[in-house]
């Protein structure tokens, strides 16, 4: 059984840092994209950033480029996304997403998660 587990949220204050971590398991993850999205309280689930499976190519969501990062460990299977000068508008819950191919879209994501809630005080 696939399983998408990811960790790290809570609460961070505005300005302050955390560290999200996505462990896939249940098959092979080789060629596989993996990503972060998230969804805010009455709004859609908004992409935030994608990473191929080598790690060469990556993308982000203007709104987060240049204060998130995403990696990868395939030895560990796990993608992380490393959080930075966070706003009060990050707050969401933040779900990982594997594609196979370069990168992970919303609508044609093979597998998810179940999120992990990130809130962001001011």
């Amino acid at each position: 059984q696939v399983q998408l587990v990811e960790s790290g949220g809570g609460l961070a204050q505005a300005g302050g840092s955390l560290r999200l971590s996505c462990a896939a398991s249940g098959r092979t993850f080789s060629g596989y994209a993996m990503g972060w999205f998230r969804q805010a309280p009455g709004k859609e689930r908004e992409f935030v950033a994608t990473i191929s499976w080598i790690g060469r190519s990556t993308y982000y969501a203007d709104s987060v480029k240049g204060r998130f990062t995403i990696s990868r460990d395939n030895a560990k299977n796990t993608v992380y996304l490393q959080m930075n000068s966070l706003k009060p508008e990050d707050t969401a819950v933040y779900y990982c997403a594997a594609e196979l191919g370069i990168v992970v879209s919303a609508t044609t994501a093979n597998f998810w998660g179940r999120g992990t809630q990130v809130n962001v005080s001011s």
